[in-house]
């Protein structure tokens, strides 16, 4: 095999890759962080959840891309296991729309298609211009690369190696699925590897027959991106990524016996016709497309009619994977937005109300934030870790989400002084609750610290801290109490309680540096003790904000 041909064939695939990379990121870049917005609100029953997953992935063009996002949100809490299969079924179906795009031969625009898109890129300011750009130079790349792949696959046709391995995928149909699971579990890409099979094919490199076992294996090895995504998340997330593998797992299990009895090629042949018959006034059927859209149809139709079959079986999947991975896992609260309601734009009391409503809740999610991190550094289990993280993102999302909610429902409106102090009280309150989340974020990095560096505390510092956590999560829950019943008595209680809290502290650097004077503790163990104690009298701290709040003395 000449340089020639090799150069061709790896350079032409680095830049189709490179395009499905950058078509997908472009789209991504335009829809910003609408489409997990999108994916949180349009899972209310499984057959929203795979129409959602659907549109998304054939927005973005990447049905990993979307299952990485669908267990980020159910390691969030945001989805439920029953959402997140929904979403995941309909991202199957949606990674379909690559493989229909490459079926159109329209490699000889592909160059000013490009041009157009670094046109875009590069010679505008507007942000939404360039991500435009970003998109075609991404869409261009994909046609141009697949037409240079193809110049180099082209002579493996003639290739004896080649020729006897695909006589063995032809003869040994399980082969073809190791194949094509294997490169895509190594690309990572689905659309990337069943794009390369069907340039393989139009070269006459793999013909229909060989190509169908190849493209169940594809459909396997797109797993992986979500399995990994997976690792160090929660119980809830690793059930997520799972389903994905058992749904394309059992797909194949079903549909290759058909395959291989020919039942299922007749029916890909008769959804091709019928899709002819109602098109007016075009004439063709399964016959007329060329190889390309033949294995994109086929791709289809199995995605769509995997789909169909486990629909009714959810609930069962959803039970399987919770007895292959048991356990509970931490408790995740539920960190959507629940009451900022545009509607009382109009309405600044009641507006005001929601917001002071949605304010208490971000106040138990960043408590379940400590709580998790606090739990992550005793257990050392990541599924606290996981919890602990994502509920530090949603405190910075909810506070963004309640400053922005709350000056909208204000400006410009006559207050009264009532109301004013509310609006104040609200927008005070919330800096000093995600002040508490950051705190537990940092609990969380010097846990990872000290299992990294594997730092060992004496049984005297954990029982110390122990006590100190104990403390400091009681006195933040109680300053999240006082602040919904406003009740003053429990302020002035939760700073006595703070000024006790301020004293184990001191009490315990004392103890800790007497420890690393006596030898028994090291500096590392010493640096790792004292910032998890000065984290936790910071919690104490914004409590005492939050309760000066509520006693009008701030």
């Amino acid at each position: 095999m000449s340089a020639e041909i090799i150069f061709k064939a790896l350079g032409g695939l680095a830049i189709f890759l490179f395009g499905i990379k950058t078509m997908s990121e472009g789209l991504q870049f335009v829809a910003g962080d609408r489409l997990r917005l999108f994916l949180e609100k349009g899972t209310k029953t499984p057959l929203r959840g795979i129409l959602t997953g659907t549109l998304v992935t054939g927005l973005i063009q990447s049905s990993s891309g979307t299952t990485v996002l669908t267990v980020g949100l159910v390691n969030a809490g945001l989805l439920n296991l029953r959402q997140a299969i929904g979403i995941i079924m309909g991202a199957n179906i949606g990674t379909t729309v690559t493989a229909y795009l490459i079926g159109f031969k329209i490699s000889h625009f592909s160059l000013p298609i490009i041009a157009v898109g670094v046109i875009l890129l590069f010679f505008f300011k507007n942000k939404r211009v360039n991500y435009i750009g970003h998109f075609l130079l991404g869409f261009g790349l994909l046609f141009y690369g697949m037409d240079i792949m193809g110049q180099g696959l082209q002579p493996l046709k003639d290739s004896p190696f080649f020729i006897r391995m695909m006589t063995n995928v032809e003869n040994n149909a399980l082969l073809g699925v190791l194949i094509g699971g294997i490169f895509t579990a190594i690309v990572q890409s689905s659309s990337a590897t069943i794009g390369v099979l069907q340039e393989l094919a139009n070269q006459g490199v793999v013909t229909y027959y060989q190509a169908v076992p190849i493209l169940f294996g594809d459909n396997i090895g797109t797993t992986v991106t979500a399995l990994l995504a997976g690792i160090g998340a929660s119980v809830y997330a690793r059930r997520a990524a799972l389903t994905h593998f058992l749904f394309n797992v059992i797909g194949t299990m079903i549909f290759l016996p058909l395959f291989l009895l020919g039942i299922f090629p007749e029916i890909v042949r008769l959804s091709a016709d019928f899709l002819y018959i109602l098109l007016p006034g075009v004439e063709g059927g399964w016959e007329t497309l060329n190889i390309k859209m033949q294995i994109a149809q086929t791709h289809g139709v199995f995605n769509i009619s995997n789909t169909l079959i486990q629909l009714p079986f959810i609930s069962l999947l959803s039970a399987l994977v919770t007895k292959l991975i048991p356990g509970r896992g931490p408790e995740v609260v539920d960190s959507t937005l629940k009451y900022l309601d545009p509607r009382f734009f109009g309405n600044p009391s009641v507006a005001l109300a929601n917001a002071m409503r949605e304010t208490h809740h971000m106040g138990i999610i960043a408590s379940e934030a400590v709580k998790n991190a606090s739990e992550y550094f005793f257990k050392q289990k990541s599924d606290y870790k996981a919890v602990a993280k994502q509920m530090e993102d949603a405190a910075d999302q909810f506070q963004t989400e309640i400053t922005n909610y709350v000056l909208k429902a204000t400006a410009g409106k006559s207050l009264t002084p009532k109301l004013s102090h509310q609006r104040y009280i609200i927008l005070q309150v919330i800096g000093d609750m995600e002040r508490v989340s950051d705190h537990a974020d940092n609990l969380v990095e010097l846990t990872d610290y000290a299992l990294e560096h594997k730092v060992k505390f004496s049984d005297e510092a954990l029982s110390d801290l122990t006590d100190m956590v104990e403390r400091v999560q009681e006195v933040y829950n109680l300053s999240l109490k006082s602040l919904e019943t406003e009740d003053t008595a429990l302020a002035r209680k939760i700073i006595e309680m703070d000024d006790e809290i301020d004293e184990l502290e001191r009490e315990l650097r004392k103890k800790h540096i007497q420890r690393l004077n006596e030898g028994t503790c090291s500096g590392n163990n010493g640096a790792v003790y004292l910032d998890i104690i000065s984290n936790l009298e910071r919690i104490g701290d914004h409590s005492v904000n939050i309760a000066e709040y509520v006693l009008g003395n701030r």
